[in-house]
């Protein structure tokens, strides 16, 4: 370890299984949906996700201790395939991570994807994952072919990661529409509002009001919603039916949720720590497309004292990893 205090774990770290990608990638937003190929630079940062030697040599040249490796849905995702096929792709993957984090126990934790789009599919590779495969966070997307999570459909997975103490990694997936494409912004726009609309999803629809002690992890600092809970909380007087689910104004579920640092702008997670508090807030350098200085960009933010910065570089993270 860095130190003598918790280890600091980064909790946005990219893997990629090599058959997955191969298979997938032409139905990502980063592939502009089999139009293009991704430029070298890139190609080559894809290579360095699928060796767990490469991982753990960049955790060391960053000072991260431990990483949670979530595959990059963004680069292959599966959700185009129909649920048997998906359930195959998706069961490559868990065995891939699982046999890296039971090779490098002490810095991998490895996390599962799960063919959500079939409910009795996925809740068989979510018991396979935990109780087989040992891996202890569920790597989930905010909609699942225009179904966002909060959905009633959903309430079975909920129920099963809240009841095993399952954390819950939400990465959106990216823009799938054409305008994004148009200007390059699958990514930097379409994955905020995607984190909104998710966010909402799980608040209105009564996720968090049902499953009160959920660990779910939000990618990219919740996007705007954090930002934008003025609105939302006057909406309640304009619109009380949005209340049928809920007993609280949608600002004070803010605080039932965990959100990474991957931000990029100082004064955004300054923003967001006086939202959330710095107790909501784990290490999210997304690797290997992400924040070049993890430590450093949490480091450098002024508002905040070494106890706060120590909770987020590691501690929190180490609470909600274990059972």
């Amino acid at each position: 370890m860095h130190s003598n205090d918790a280890p600091v774990i980064d909790f946005h770290w990219h893997f990629l299984a090599q058959e997955i990608f191969a298979e997938c990638h032409a139905h990502s937003p980063a592939s502009g949906f089999g139009h293009h190929t991704a430029p070298p630079h890139l190609m080559a940062l894809f290579e360095k996700m699928k060796n767990p030697r490469l991982a753990i040599e960049d955790m060391d040249r960053l000072k991260i201790d431990k990483a949670v490796l979530s595959l990059a849905t963004v680069i292959a995702p599966t959700w185009w395939a129909e649920p048997a096929a998906e359930l195959a792709l998706v069961r490559r993957a868990n065995d891939t991570v699982a046999a890296w984090a039971a090779q490098s126990p002490q810095r991998i934790v490895g996390s599962f994807v799960l063919p959500l789009q079939d409910m009795d599919l996925a809740m068989k590779e979510l018991r396979r994952a935990v109780e087989e495969l040992g891996l202890r966070v569920a790597n989930i997307p905010s909609e699942v072919r225009g179904t966002y999570l909060g959905d009633p459909k959903f309430h079975p997975f909920w129920e099963a990661i809240h009841d095993l103490g399952v954390v819950a990694f939400m990465h959106p997936e990216g823009g799938k529409c054409a305008w994004f494409q148009n200007w390059g912004m699958w990514n930097s726009l379409a994955q905020s509002l995607d984190e909104a609309k998710f966010l909402a999803s799980v608040i209105y629809e009564g996720v968090l009001e049902r499953f009160p002690r959920l660990r779910l992890v939000i990618a990219h600092g919740g996007g705007y919603f954090p930002h934008n809970m003025g609105r939302l909380d006057r909406n309640v007087k304009n619109a009380p039916q949005s209340m049928k689910n809920i007993t609280r104004k949608p600002s004070e579920y803010l605080r039932n949720l965990h959100y990474d640092t991957c931000l990029y702008d100082p004064g955004v997670l300054s923003a967001l720590i006086k939202i959330v508090g710095a107790d909501r807030l784990v290490l999210g350098s997304d690797y290997p497309v992400g924040e070049g200085d993890p430590l450093g960009f949490v480091m450098r933010c002024a508002d905040i004292g070494e106890a706060e910065k120590r909770m987020i570089l590691g501690s929190r993270a180490a609470t909600l990893l274990t059972r």
